[in-house]
């Protein structure tokens, strides 16, 4: 989809990297080799998008509100700490072959789920309101993709 909204991109973003994790999860105890590749998939992919938010994103919203310390980046930012330590440790797992990662699983996918909302319905889309056009095109060249292009 072509947009230069990043309330869509980042949305999308979450929905691609979720499909993702699905896979993960529907072939971990048949074919421990693809759920590892998936796993690792969207492990990098996730922690490419916190990098997005926290270097690109998250700045400029802060600059604009002045909330850097408290306000809602500095709660995304903890929870990224949070999201990180479960992809750490579900990964340590399936280096060892070992798929008995419901309990991360449960602690990553509570935190997500929580997170992307507040993104999703709150932080974004307040962002999109403050940056004009050309803003959000820089926004999205710093992160090295064209406006709207696919991932």
């Amino acid at each position: 989809m072509k947009t230069d909204s990043i309330a869509v991109y980042f949305q999308d973003d979450h929905t691609r990297l979720e499909a993702i994790y699905h896979e993960f999860q529907a072939v971990k105890h048949t074919d421990p080799a693809r759920a590892a590749a998936c796993f690792a998939e969207f492990k990098a992919g996730l922690e490419r998008h916190i990098v997005w938010e926290e270097e690109i994103l998250f700045p400029g919203f802060e600059s604009r509100t002045g909330m850097r310390d408290a306000g809602p980046t500095a709660v995304m930012r903890m929870e990224h700490a949070r999201i990180k330590q479960f992809l750490h440790d579900i990964a340590q797992k399936l280096a060892q072959h070992d798929v008995a990662t419901d309990a991360e699983e449960a602690g990553l996918q509570q935190t997500l789920a929580d997170h992307n909302w507040k993104e999703e319905q709150i932080l974004y889309p307040a962002i999109d309101d403050m940056l004009p056009p050309a803003d959000r095109h820089g926004v999205f060249a710093r992160m090295g993709v064209a406006t709207g292009a696919a991932r």
